[in-house]
């Protein structure tokens, strides 16, 4: 298992044709639809379009569901807490997560994960609470884990990310324009 880790990450949650017409192939695709009634069909159309262009595909929260789609591995989201994900590298599965804080990047590192999402960096409509450069770095250097930058990033502070001390970033609304 020495597959490399892409530069960027795209959160989706349903199938996005504009996502997949982007010929770079250092791109990661993390689907993380919790109670979508049709998950499965929308992950089978995600992975089909993820081996076709080459993009490692990460399932959220469902080992199962990953070893049926054939997933390069795991995202594991802050809130879940529990250790049924440590012997994942026997089945040959990459394992992310996403922390907010140094008691989460401990626990994420407990959990084997080889990369970690920290978040949210920038100012985002749902909380009030974000890092900023400072506390970003800080919490980045502390740790020696791989650390991607999540939260916020848009087309005004993209080029901040220069400052910050990341293996890349994950995104959301970035991706969707």
């Amino acid at each position: 298992m020495h597959k490399h880790l892409p530069n960027s990450f795209v959160f989706l949650d349903q199938y996005n044709n504009n996502i997949f017409q982007n010929n770079n192939t250092n791109i990661g695709v993390i689907y993380r639809n919790y109670n979508h009634p049709k998950r499965e069909s929308e992950l089978i159309k995600i992975a089909k379009a993820c081996k076709k262009n080459r993009y490692l595909l990460f399932v959220s929260n469902d080992i199962k569901l990953a070893l049926k789609v054939r997933a390069d591995g795991i995202y594991i989201p802050a809130f879940n807490k529990t250790n049924k994900f440590q012997n994942l590298e026997k089945k040959n599965l990459i394992v992310l997560g996403s922390a907010h804080n140094q008691k989460e990047i401990r626990e994420k590192i407990s959990q084997k994960c080889r990369a970690i999402f920290l978040s949210p960096v920038f100012y985002v409509k749902k909380s009030n609470k974000f890092m900023d450069i400072y506390k970003f770095n800080l919490l980045s250097l502390a740790n020696n884990i791989n650390i991607f930058a999540l939260g916020g990033i848009n087309e005004n502070n993209i080029c901040k990310l220069k400052l910050l001390h990341i293996k890349g970033f994950g995104g959301i609304g970035i991706f969707k324009k």
